[in-house]
């Protein structure tokens, strides 16, 4: 009798660990930023979560671009670093370093927002499996931003 316990609690085990497993993989997928201006693919980079724009609703600048870049892709031109103001946002991991902390939660990582040049602190939760809840912040998440992507 303890044999056939021990095999089902065993079991249990195997079956809840690969469920949980699944869950944090949840967020992967191509993501439509809040006024559906860009798509962000979720991946995994190593033991984490990052992003990437890899489309643009209006992927080049429009003809009367005050700076003079009419027509040009648009480039990380608001990007503190000199070195990085020549950089595509097509293709520019915006978010990286983020991890699943349970509950439908990833934390710990960082969101650069290419409209004003800033790194954030971030948290995002999947609310269900279509709306991801991103929450940008400095310092502590109750001076952020919340906007909402969905797939």
């Amino acid at each position: 009798m303890n044999k056939i316990i021990s095999s089902l609690f065993m079991c249990l085990v195997i079956m809840s660990s690969s469920a949980y497993g699944a869950d944090k993989d949840q967020i992967m997928g191509l993501w439509n930023t809040t006024k559906n201006n860009s798509k962000v693919e979720i991946f995994k980079c190593g033991e984490n979560y990052c992003g990437k724009i890899v489309e643009l609703k209006n992927p080049n600048y429009r003809a009367d671009d005050k700076r003079g870049m009419g027509g040009q892709p648009k480039v990380d031109r608001l990007n503190p670093d000199p070195d990085l103001k020549t950089r595509p946002l097509l293709g520019l991991n915006m978010l990286e370093g983020f991890s699943y902390s349970g509950g439908n939660v990833w934390e710990g990582g960082t969101i650069y927002d290419p409209d004003n040049g800033k790194v954030y602190k971030c948290k995002m939760t999947l609310t269900d499996p279509k709306h991801l809840e991103v929450r940008g912040f400095i310092g502590i998440s109750w001076f952020g931003r919340t906007v909402i992507w969905t797939l």
